[in-house]
């Protein structure tokens, strides 16, 4: 099983937009003592954008989206050599992956991206992925490189994830607030304050959380904890009380539906009646179309809908076994969404 390791911008990239190369030698030390010791493990890197404005005249993060594209297209050739040059000066191999929302959203590109790190990882390599701005848009994207790395870890059935920042963990409030204490379990946040993104990243505390919940729904225990120091992997590995430990939940479900459920995007929505409602979410059946009293959205079938209760609960996402079109008719016997192809929500 592998770790998944995620650095934020403002740890790869300083404020001029150049690397900062002590720190990557520092995390690639221990991937490299990490692989030697048996462990495969995989980096998931942002920092593109912000190592490709300065080459292109920009002083701060552009907001329209062709300048993004353009500052990563030049800012990852940068990002992947500094990584190689880190990784090798360890004796191994770094491949570069670059993976687009579109790769997890349909089940035969998610397989394969799956099966391409794993051969990488069995091989000794350490794959460095990072979405494909270059391409990406706000239609189709991760929203953050958390959102990323959760995913992947997900898609590796990692053992553990990792994500690295600026702070050493989530706080009760601003780290400068005098008062403010480090939480060290994942399970008391209710009442933290929480921070937006860095002037260089997309990401900020709020997005790590919404990541390592989504992780660790998955079995997946997960830290959010500094990425400045020496020894910071190697201690999370072995299991140190590092940063903010969100607990792996115990009874995760099958891989299929953890990517129906968090990979998949919606196309559109089902509403069903009471009866519908009692059939699937507490007798475990199939939601057929008669019971389905609204059909919201444009889709055919294998695409996922969200299923709705008449009060507005989304009680879970399924593949549809139909078109909207024939679903609105509401015709006796055909299945909109079979019981082995739905998720429900807790």
């Amino acid at each position: 099983m592998s770790i998944v390791v995620k650095l934020g911008s403002s740890l790869v990239a300083n404020e001029r937009g150049r690397v900062r190369r002590g720190l990557l030698e520092s995390r690639a030390g221990e991937v490299g003592t990490l692989v030697r010791g048996g462990e495969q493990v995989c980096v998931v890197s942002s920092g593109a954008i912000a190592l490709g404005l300065p080459g292109l005249g920009f002083v701060r993060r552009p907001r329209a989206t062709p300048q993004l594209q353009a500052a990563s297209a030049v800012g990852q050739v940068r990002l992947q050599l500094a990584w190689q040059a880190a990784i090798k000066a360890q004796g191994l191999e770094a491949a570069q992956v670059l993976l687009s929302a579109g790769d997890f959203a349909e089940r035969a590109s998610y397989v394969n991206a799956r099966n391409a790190l794993t051969a990488l990882l069995k091989l000794g390599v350490v794959p460095i992925v990072n979405e494909n701005d270059a391409t990406a848009t706000d239609e189709i994207t991760f929203g953050d490189n958390d959102s990323l790395a959760a995913q992947v870890a997900v898609l590796l059935g990692a053992r553990l994830l990792v994500l690295l920042t600026e702070v050493e963990g989530v706080y009760s409030s601003h780290p400068a607030d005098p008062d403010a204490r480090l939480l060290a379990e994942g399970d008391a946040l209710e009442e933290a304050r929480l921070g937006s993104g860095s002037a260089l990243g997309k990401g900020g505390m709020e997005s790590k959380i919404a990541a390592a919940r989504l992780a660790a729904a998955a079995g997946i225990p997960t830290v959010i904890a500094s990425g400045r120091g020496e020894g910071v992997l190697v201690a999370i590995a072995a299991g140190e009380g590092r940063g903010t430990r969100f607990t792996a939940a115990p009874s995760p479900a099958s891989a299929f539906r953890l990517w129906l459920r968090h990979a998949k995007p919606a196309s559109g929505r089902l509403v069903l009646d009471e009866g519908a409602r009692a059939a699937v979410a507490q007798d475990g059946r199939s939601l057929l179309a008669v019971g389905v009293v609204r059909c919201e959205g444009t889709f055919v079938p294998g695409d996922a809908v969200e299923l709705v209760a008449l009060d507005g609960t989304v009680l879970g996402k399924g593949l549809a076994g139909a078109g909207a079109a024939e679903l609105r008719d509401r015709p006796r016997g055909l299945e909109a969404v079979h019981r082995d192809r739905l998720v429900l929500y807790e």
